[in-house]
């Protein structure tokens, strides 16, 4: 099995990340937050133009993760003085359980030791009980919540996240 991650670049590379994207949301949380949330998420922060935006105009760096060559997820990021802010870490569910999330985690680990951060810090839905606990298994730990207002009447309801890295 081989797996590579890498930087999108190019705005075919971006209409992949949104194809994904509108796959992997609606299985995973459709049962957590309901399809009108969904829908409304999908189009204001993982449509082609959105992504387009957060990385021409607010710094965001995503990149897509291959198997054996076809693109099955993806991550985005935003490197801060401090800390990676994982924003976003989706596979598509085929491949979920192999060890790719962590395989992510580590990509992400070498990007935190080559800039200086000392954390890796996410956002997770409440609700998101599985994937709290896969990256507690990773060493992740919560260290407060957050409640935003995403406009058009709904909230995210989440936990934040962190993982200190240790330096070399």
């Amino acid at each position: 099995m081989e797996i590579q991650i890498k930087k999108v670049t190019t705005s075919s590379e971006v209409d992949i990340v949104a194809g994904l994207a509108k796959a992997i949301w609606p299985e995973h949380y459709i049962p957590i937050i309901g399809k009108e949330q969904v829908d409304f998420m999908l189009g204001k922060f993982q449509s082609s133009k959105a992504i387009l935006a957060q990385i021409d105009q607010e710094g965001n760096h995503y990149f897509l993760i291959y198997h054996d060559f076809i693109p099955i997820g993806y991550i985005g990021i935003i490197e801060k003085y401090s800390e990676i802010f994982l924003s976003k870490l989706y596979l598509i569910s085929s491949e979920r359980g192999k060890g790719i999330g962590h395989k992510a985690i580590d990509f992400l680990i070498a990007r935190c030791r080559e800039i200086g951060a000392a954390y890796i810090t996410l956002t997770v839905n409440k609700e998101n009980l599985d994937t709290i606990s896969a990256y507690e298994r990773i060493g992740f730990e919560i260290y407060g919540d957050l409640v935003s207002d995403i406009g058009s009447g709904f909230v995210m309801d989440d936990h934040m996240m962190r993982l200190r890295i240790t330096p070399r």
